[in-house]
């Protein structure tokens, strides 16, 4: 650290107190998370008008306007709430500023921003289907990835570099093994992406599964048959119709589907460490019966 550095960074993180130092570290994350909610409402809802917090919602309740921008702005009373917060600890940490210094608390700020946006990409666009970055184009899923790396992943990298820039730091060198295991996982979720033009994908329900209920999930997604294995579990679909494979999870994981092809988050995986419905039938039956003796 030099005598001019406008952001000095005194204490690695291990030495810091737990009151004042670790305070403004938090308010520094909150208020970031909420400035990342309020760049994405402003930015995307009210300037670009890209898509509304409940656009991709299809029941005709939220087909109206008054609805979406009610919505809106119930979004943006929370990030109020939320940046408040931040305020109110960044004041209650104020003592501690000299402790961790400028630096961290300006990475840890940018950590939140990034962090908003890594979760709004995975809860509100994939998992939850509430929006999409861009409801007005074919290519959803490319808008979705841009504003998930740029905006999320990137920033959080950057917060992250900015905390532990100080090469004084213990664990300094650590730097370059983290970024290229993080390199490797960001690679690795991108191959997961089908080629350009591929619409078939792989759905394995769970064992116990009837081709009844399976058909019934697969149609709820506009996925067109084309072929299942013997035993009902594996089945082959189309999408075709421009219909997201990331949307198959949403519906999906309800019916009991473990995995689906094609797609960056493998959240039906989840899947598995749920009973099957046999067996948690046949234990409750068991636990509702006195033992034999």
């Amino acid at each position: 650290m030099t005598a001019t550095d406008p952001l000095p960074y005194p204490l690695p993180m291990s030495d810091l107190p737990q009151g004042a130092g670790r305070t403004l570290l938090l308010g520094g994350f909150s208020l970031g998370f909420a400035l990342g909610g309020f760049f994405d409402g402003i930015l995307l809802h009210q300037i670009l008008q890209w898509h509304h917090l409940l656009s991709g919602l299809a029941s005709p309740a939220f087909a109206d306007i008054g609805v979406q921008i009610l919505a809106d702005g119930v979004f943006h009373a929370l990030m109020y709430v939320i940046a408040a917060v931040g305020l109110w600890l960044l004041w209650r940490g104020r003592p501690g500023l000299g402790l961790i210094g400028g630096r961290r608390l300006m990475g840890w700020a940018l950590l939140g921003f990034g962090v908003w946006h890594v979760l709004d990409g995975l809860m509100s666009h994939w998992l939850l289907g509430l929006h999409r970055i861009r409801m007005d184009v074919e290519d959803k899923l490319f808008w979705d990835l841009l504003w998930f790396f740029v905006f999320g992943v990137a920033v959080m990298l950057a917060g992250w570099l900015l905390t532990r820039a100080d090469s004084g730091l213990p664990g300094g060198r650590s730097r370059v093994p983290v970024l290229l295991a993080l390199a490797v996982g960001l690679a690795g979720a991108v191959a997961t992406l089908p080629p350009p033009g591929a619409t078939a994908t792989l759905v394995l329900f769970r064992p116990g599964t009837a081709p009844a209920e399976a058909l019934a999930a697969l149609a709820s997604v506009d996925g067109r048959t084309v072929w299942s294995d013997p035993t009902g579990q594996l089945w082959a679909i189309d999408m075709a119709d421009g219909g997201s494979t990331l949307g198959l999870y949403r519906h999906l994981y309800r019916q009991g589907a473990l995995l689906v092809s094609n797609g960056v988050v493998p959240a039906g995986c989840l899947d598995w460490f749920r009973p099957a419905p046999g067996l948690a039938a046949a234990s409750r039956n068991a636990g509702s019966r006195p033992a034999a003796l």
